[in-house]
């Protein structure tokens, strides 16, 4: 079984060796894709470096020009990742706020239990999460419960990042019809992957907030996400979505 991990960045110098370092070093055998979005800090040429000098075709990479969007970072990844048929394909942080250790449990999820997504589930026991001033924790926590409600899927941590796909759920949403482009997009994959009929189960992780590096996280990008899910509660009364084989 071909695993692969996408890891999308902007300026993460500090901390991309380390995490590929991590990922690779599991025992359970994981390729890492890095989609750099121009980082002007030199993010991309310590990838490359690592490919020439150490990890070869374990370790690859999309470099694209400027900043189009966590979501279209994913969508570039997700196709590559289909096109060199990886059987699970996997999405996290460069910042170690998802700890590279819980990658297993997430494909045990998949391969073991039968899911065809697994969710790293910041809520699905409690409120796991480390280190993020409590008004923000508040507005994440109480922003998947407001799209959970809304939208009417089956789970608690709708907004996470760190979810892994069997390919056939990435081959059937019709990626090329996700429209949201930021946080709202990880809401969006969720929703389509449940009207598809696709089996979702969530794992629970604790979540670091990062140590290194700047969060690209902002009200802004809050509000994109809970405005969407309105628009796309809407579009979904008007679509055929395709259904699982």
């Amino acid at each position: 079984m071909k695993r692969l991990v996408i890891i999308p960045t902007y300026n993460e110098k500090e901390n991309i060796e380390s995490i590929i370092r991590a990922v690779i070093g599991l025992e359970t055998a994981f390729d890492v894709l890095v989609i750099d979005d121009g980082s002007p800090d030199g993010t991309a040429g310590i990838v490359k470096g690592l490919i020439s000098n150490e990890f070869g075709d374990r370790l690859h990479i999309v470099e694209r020009k400027g900043k189009l969007g966590l979501g279209t970072a994913y969508i570039c990844g997700f196709k590559w990742g289909i096109e060199h048929k990886y059987d699970y394909i996997f999405e996290m942080d460069a910042d170690f706020s998802h700890n590279p250790n819980d990658l297993p449990r997430l494909y045990s999820a998949l391969s073991d239990d039968g899911a065809d997504v697994a969710i790293g589930s910041r809520y699905v026991s409690g409120v796991n999460v480390v280190n993020w001033p409590m008004g923000r924790v508040l507005m994440s926590y109480f922003a998947s419960k407001y799209v959970r409600t809304v939208l009417g899927i089956p789970v608690h941590d709708t907004t996470a990042g760190f979810v892994g796909y069997r390919r056939e759920v990435l081959e059937t949403i019709e990626l090329d019809k996700i429209r949201f482009k930021g946080y709202a997009f990880q809401i969006e994959m969720k929703f389509t992957a449940y009207k598809c009929g696709f089996t979702i189960k969530e794992v629970p992780i604790i979540f670091v907030n990062r140590v290194l590096g700047t969060s690209k996280m902002s009200g802004g990008i809050f509000s994109e996400a809970l405005l969407g899910v309105i628009r796309l509660k809407i579009s979904s009364w008007f679509r055929k979505y395709p259904r699982k084989s």
